[in-house]
């Protein structure tokens, strides 16, 4: 498998295919980068080269110890696009990736990306506080670590239905598409899933936003039940110097999968404008 040892001895694997202008996708918590297989082959096979990595602690990367913060997320993902030379990239994160994927963005050597992509994503901050007081109460953090710390596979299995907006009336559940989400979350390490809840729910993004001077598109679900888009996107956009935002009446958080159709449209057109 392609792996990269990053400094602290941690092994990253990732996903380099095809040729062209690179996009680089980071995946969600708590997942992998096979969470984003419909982006990749639809991109591959528009003539692009499409990357993904296993997030340290996630899928099938290092079961690290620690280092399972945001700012050691993207020093690994600066040093995987070093050892890529990639440049020029479009950086194309979901929920937690999004953050990582901003957080990089700000920080990174000229030239390395193009654009940004924000899906589903935990942007600007989604914690409840005094400067964000409409924000997820900790209380539901607290919960996600409890079910993560003391009965994960259950926990996991129950996320599912509102990570893909299955527990609504009439909805089509995918028994597929919810064994493949166990199935990444239960790949990776306990304590990297545990202790990356504050890291996507506690992060504040809002310097990361008002400082990158590139195009970014935000793509957000109206009936996200896992990062609401009045606490996201709705706030992210008015941060960006050079922002775009399309909202969708009643997608779920994990609409890249199940409504990957419109979601890959949109995010060619974004690419190629």
């Amino acid at each position: 498998m392609p792996t990269i040892t990053v400094k602290d001895g941690t092994e990253i694997f990732y996903k380099d295919w095809g040729t062209g202008q690179p996009l680089f996708f980071h995946h969600g918590w708590p997942l992998s980068s096979d969470d984003w297989d419909a982006q990749l082959l639809f991109f591959l096979a528009k003539g692009y080269r499409v990357i993904a990595h296993d997030r340290r602690g996630h899928g099938r990367s290092t079961q690290a110890a620690t280092g399972h913060d945001m700012d050691t997320y993207v020093a690994d993902v600066a040093e995987l696009t070093a050892h890529l030379d990639l440049k020029d990239a479009v950086h194309i994160g979901h929920s937690t990736g999004g953050g990582e994927a901003i957080h990089y963005a700000a920080r990174a050597e000229q030239g390395r990306v193009a654009k940004v992509v924000l899906v589903s994503a935990v942007t600007p901050v989604m914690v409840q506080g005094p400067s964000n007081p409409d924000g997820v109460p900790m209380a539901i953090f607290d919960e996600i670590r409890e079910g993560t710390a003391t009965n994960r596979a259950q926990y996991y299995q129950d996320f599912t239905l509102p990570f893909y907006g299955f527990n609504r009336e009439g909805a089509t559940v995918k028994q597929g598409l919810r064994d493949n989400w166990f199935r990444q979350g239960m790949t990776g390490g306990a304590n990297a899933h545990y202790y990356g809840i504050a890291a996507f729910s506690e992060t504040d993004f809002s310097d990361d936003l008002k400082s990158v001077d590139i195009p970014v598109l935000v793509l957000h679900g109206e009936d996200d039940q896992i990062v609401p888009f009045h606490v996201s996107a709705a706030k992210s956009i008015k941060l960006l110097k050079h922002g775009k935002l399309i909202s969708y009446p009643g997608f779920p958080h994990g609409m890249p999968a199940t409504e990957s159709a419109t979601i890959n449209a949109d995010l060619l057109a974004f690419i190629q404008s």
